[in-house]
């Protein structure tokens, strides 16, 4: 097939952008919280019990929540909404969303009931009032979080009709609400009382985060009414590929839950830096690698044509977001090794949270960021396999990760710390660098599965290289500012650290002529 043959491919470049905006602001605002919340809990065991409890019920939120639901839902949706099927499609998100609330409704109701079991699962490691407190804000949690989900059926909604800013930028009220609460009821009390008032302010937060989606959805979508069927071979169809899908989410939730379980048994601190460290390590993932493979999806989804023409232009649309997914983790792998220091200080250090604790939460954050790199180029191949309608492919390597992550996990958290001799809390390191060497494994499988199906894809060597070296020399300049500036505040030394190393990068790529660089300065000109 020639150039000139090529099916013509729609840029999600803008879609990118508004869910990478959206996501910004989410995440900028869930840093203000988490930096509030490190200021009055810092790595105590409050604050322990408090990330643990929101792992739980969260469980839920990731399984039924956005992952499982776009892979199966938007495809269906958003093919049926292409080829001009609108009554079809309506009625496919109208059974979708009753069998999705039906079913919230049953597990949100058990989940409160088995609580006790669940923090023996999940934090075998805790005892007495840690253990006690952690069932209790359980319990508050559980219902927020199951409404969450049913956020994400509006999500798939708005995403298939290319409405993206609004459901990525809900997330807002969400960590709104628990800061209002930090602020509120700071200071006044005991630790633990205190975690389960902030408990309670995250429920409302949800309440606010579906609020304020479910009007567009119900406008897109037509009027909702419960309705429970699964004749439509459209609605067999989303229920077949959805249950893999839960099984892929499950599989990745059960890592998750492993790191905390076997950080559960490290000293105190260990639960709640890994939170930390997972929530700087989550901001590159999901304003880069989230952002672009969310915008892919309908427009994969909706590719039309003979199966030639249909490998042709997921190959294109591959090819241009790994470039521009590239563009943004490899700077951000760099910064968070070199400069992990200087972020940690910016984001969290204050009251409670010393700078012990931050350098602390930088080892943790450099441990992960071994895979951060095939983490979020991965999530480009699992969209493309869920715009193929094949959840299946990514499911079974998602397995083999965790099944990687779990044994070397053990083995670095626990024996490797006690034959170096080094202290036991650096075991929670070696739990993240498993995780990221088990990525890469995930990662390369997906690209070799997807190159058999639609041809080669993968970033070019040159372009790697380049944007490494662009990455690597302006890392070692900031790092030796950084030696500079020592004297200075922590949180105004970080900025202007990472300031300057975000200004070297850009004009380091600028010069290498590197065309997401050029295409960004265009942006920023036509701006000013």
């Amino acid at each position: 097939m020639n150039a000139d043959s090529l099916p013509k491919v729609k840029s999600s470049g803008r879609n990118a952008l508004l869910i990478g905006t959206g996501m910004l602001l989410s995440r900028l605002i869930g840093l203000v919280r988490e930096r509030i919340f490190a200021h009055y809990f810092g790595n105590s065991e409050a604050a322990d019990a408090f990330k643990a409890a929101l792992r739980i019920p969260n469980l839920l939120q990731n399984l039924f929540g956005e992952g499982a639901l776009s892979s199966s839902f938007i495809p269906v949706y958003a093919r049926l909404l292409a080829t001009g099927e609108e009554e079809e499609a309506n009625r496919v998100a109208r059974v979708i969303g009753s069998i999705l609330a039906l079913t919230m409704s049953i597990l949100v109701l058990a989940g409160i009931l088995a609580t006790p079991y669940l923090i023996a699962l999940i934090a075998p490691g805790f005892e007495g009032v840690k253990r006690d407190y952690t069932i209790r804000m359980v319990r508050v949690l559980f219902p927020g979080v199951g409404i969450l989900v049913l956020s994400a059926w509006c999500l798939g909604i708005l995403n298939s009709h290319r409405r993206f800013f609004l459901p990525y930028a809900a997330p807002v009220l969400w960590n709104a609400a628990m800061i209002a609460t930090l602020l509120a009821f700071g200071g006044k009390g005991k630790l633990y009382p205190f975690a389960e008032i902030v408990a309670w302010g995250a429920v409302a937060g949800s309440l606010l985060q579906f609020a304020v989606q479910i009007p567009s959805a119900l406008h897109l979508a037509g009027r909702f009414r419960f309705e429970l069927e699964t004749v439509s071979a459209n609605v067999r169809t989303v229920m077949r590929n959805f249950a893999p899908s839960l099984g892929s989410r499950g599989v990745n939730q059960l890592s998750s839950y492993v790191d905390s379980i076997l950080a559960s048994f490290l000293p105190t601190g260990a639960v709640a830096a890994l939170a930390y460290a997972q929530t700087v390590y989550l901001l590159p993932v999901s304003l880069f690698g989230m952002s672009i493979s969310s915008a892919e999806l309908p427009e994969m989804s909706s590719q039309l044509g003979t199966g030639e023409a249909v490998a042709a232009a997921l190959r294109q649309r591959l090819q241009a977001a790994l470039q521009r997914v590239a563009f943004y983790i490899v700077p951000s792998v760099a910064a968070f090794l070199a400069l992990g220091d200087s972020i940690m200080s910016v984001l969290y250090q204050s009251g409670k949270f010393t700078r012990n604790d931050a350098m602390y939460v930088w080892e943790v954050l450099a441990g992960a960021t071994v895979g951060l790199l095939a983490a979020t180029l991965g999530r480009l191949y699992t969209s493309a396999f869920w715009a193929l309608r094949d959840t299946r492919t990514p499911l079974r390597f998602a397995i083999i990760r965790v099944v990687l992550t779990t044994g070397l996990g053990w083995f670095l958290a626990f024996p490797v710390p006690r034959w170096l001799g080094i202290p036991a809390a650096l075991g929670l390191v070696g739990l993240t660098v498993s995780a990221g060497m088990a990525g890469w494994v995930e990662f390369t499988l997906l690209r070799f599965a997807m190159n058999r199906k639609i041809g080669k894809t993968g970033l070019p060597l040159s372009y790697t290289a380049r944007l490494w070296c662009a990455a690597v020399g302006a890392a070692a300049l900031a790092f030796a500012f950084k030696l500079w500036t020592t004297a200075l505040p922590p949180l105004i030394s970080g900025a202007v650290v990472l300031g300057f190393y975000g200004a070297l990068y850009f004009g380091i790529t600028a010069l290498l002529r590197l065309p997401e660089a050029t295409r960004l300065l265009q942006s920023v000109r036509r701006l000013l």
